[in-house]
C-alpha cells in the first residue's frame, strides 16, 4: 500500500516536473502543486488516450507509450493554463522569463531570497523601466501646469526614493 501511493506520488512529481521544464520561464511552486499538476495531467490527458484507443483490457507497449505521450502532454497544457491564469503572465516572450509575482509559492520564494529584498536583472530592468514611465508622467503633469513647482518636486523625489 505505501509502495503504490510512493509510486504515484513519485510518478505524479516527475509528469509534473517534465510539464514544468517544457514550458519556458521560472515557475516556482510547491512540490504538492507539481505533483497535483503532474497527475492531473495523467488523468486527464492519460484517461483521454485510453478512452480513444480503447485501451481497457488489451494494452500494447504503443499504447503505454501513446498514454504517457498525452499525459504529459496534458500536464503541460495544466501548467500553461496555471501561468496563464493563476500568475497571468505569458507563456514565450522576454516577460515569460521573469520572476512571477503571483501564485502559489511566490511568497515563499521570496522569503528565501531574503524578504524579498534581492532582485535578478530582469526584475531590475521591469521596476526601471515603471519608475522611468513614473517620472515622465510626473514631468508631463507638470508640464500640463497639474503640479506646483513644489508639488513636482516633492512627487519626483518620491518616485526616485522608491527605487
Amino acid at each position: 500500500m505505501l509502495g503504490t501511493i510512493l509510486s504515484i506520488v513519485f510518478s505524479g512529481f516527475l509528469l509534473g516536473a517534465l510539464a514544468r521544464w517544457a514550458v519556458p520561464g521560472p515557475d516556482p511552486m510547491p512540490f504538492w502543486l507539481t505533483v497535483l499538476i503532474g497527475l492531473g495531467g495523467s488523468i486527464i490527458g492519460g484517461g483521454i488516450v485510453a478512452a480513444f484507443l480503447g485501451a481497457d483490457k488489451d494494452v500494447s507497449s504503443s499504447d503505454y507509450f501513446s498514454i504517457v505521450t498525452g499525459s504529459i502532454i496534458a500536464s503541460i497544457l495544466l501548467v500553461v493554463a496555471y501561468r496563464r491564469f493563476v500568475q497571468k503572465r505569458p507563456i514565450t516572450g522576454p516577460q515569460a522569463h521573469e520572476q512571477p509575482t503571483r501564485g502559489i509559492g511566490i511568497d515563499r520564494m521570496r522569503s528565501r531570497l531574503g524578504g524579498g529584498g534581492r532582485r535578478t536583472g530582469s526584475d531590475q530592468a521591469a521596476a526601471d523601466r515603471a519608475r522611468a514611465e513614473l517620472l515622465e508622467k510626473i514631468d508631463s503633469l507638470h508640464q500640463a501646469g497639474l503640479l506646483t513647482d513644489e508639488e513636482y518636486q516633492e512627487k519626483r523625489a518620491q518616485a526616485i526614493r522608491s527605487a
